[in-house]
């Protein structure tokens, strides 16, 4: 019996553990995959996490395991198959069932995949999902988002800061994004948007070096030169085991405040899979450490004597 488990070993499930095991809560980490980290062990370098300025993204995940590793955090490799709610929470996993007064669902979320070669191998690599983490290495540079919808639009509307050039490749030949993001994109002077466009390879030896793109409406095959690339064709939350245990929203992100307090009593979240404005490894750190602290006030009011 455990007084916190905590699914998932990113930022904010390791964040957590480490406040939680300062807490002197009882806890175990389960985590499906042999490292932790999460998306941060692709990410090449960081360069915004306050105080490891240009840290290779691998490394940072390996110091955040080291942290919970010197307090003596417990790890389980094993894949949740689902969470049985209760006074008593059971986590069933493909490695047996563990029990716990709270729970702290960490699982992060996953970007949606061009699925072109190149890809994989060039992510980290000058291939982004995220331009708020990594646009600044693109100063004086050319850039390519693929996507329509808000995120990508916001994403070039970004870059045109540090670029000098910035296409928007869009599959439809229209925008699906907010009308006024779509304005304030046409009147930068340094963005040019390939509409009815589609990306089919991703080209590069150790770094991006260009795009093999397609006109969808004509067939023709083109070279598109750019030093990066920026995917925003959707994210998803790693919420589907826990949609009928807690509240979620439409595209499925866990309905939480801050504090990570969801609609079921000793169920918290933290990290991507909170529904919030802001997706960065130094916001899923604080839900972690946000998490921990609600679940270890939620345990010190089950402690309490019944008054009377």
């Amino acid at each position: 019996m455990y007084d916190l488990i905590i699914v998932g070993s990113g930022p904010a499930g390791l964040s957590a553990a480490v406040y939680g095991k300062r807490a002197g809560l009882h806890l175990i980490v389960i985590e499906k995959n042999p490292m932790s980290g999460g998306q941060v062990l692709n990410t090449y370098e960081v360069d915004n996490y306050l105080g490891m300025p240009g840290i290779n993204g691998f490394d940072m995940g390996m110091k955040f395991r080291e942290h919970a590793e010197r307090l003596n955090v417990e790890f389980v490799e094993t894949e949740v198959t689902s969470v049985e709610d209760g006074e008593i929470k059971v986590v069933h996993t493909g490695g047996g069932d563990y029990r716990a007064r709270t729970v702290i669902l960490a699982a992060g979320a996953e970007h949606a995949h061009l699925g072109v070669p190149g890809e994989e191998e060039l992510s980290g690599k000058g291939v982004s999902y995220c331009a708020t983490c990594d646009g600044a290495f693109y100063k004086g540079k050319t850039a390519a988002v693929v996507g329509g919808g808000d995120v990508a639009l916001e994403d070039a509307i970004f870059l045109t800061r540090f670029c000098e050039k910035v296409y928007l490749i869009h599959r439809r030949d229209e925008l699906r994004g907010a009308r006024i993001l779509q304005d304030q994109l046409k009147d930068l002077p340094n963005v040019e948007i390939l509409y009815s466009t589609v990306v089919q390879k991703i080209n590069g030896e150790n770094m991006v070096e260009s795009l093999t793109i397609q006109d969808v409406k004509n067939g023709q095959i083109s070279e598109l030169e750019i030093n990066g690339v920026f995917i925003a064709v959707g994210i998803h939350p790693n919420t589907d085991l826990y949609k009928e245990l807690a509240a979620c929203d439409e595209q499925g992100y866990i309905l939480a405040g801050e504090d990570g307090v969801t609609n079921v009593p000793g169920l918290f979240v933290a990290g991507d899979v909170r529904k919030k404005g802001l997706r960065q490894i130094i916001t899923a750190v604080a839900d972690g450490a946000n998490a921990a602290v609600s679940a270890g006030t939620y345990l010190n009011q089950l402690r309490k004597p019944a008054d009377g």
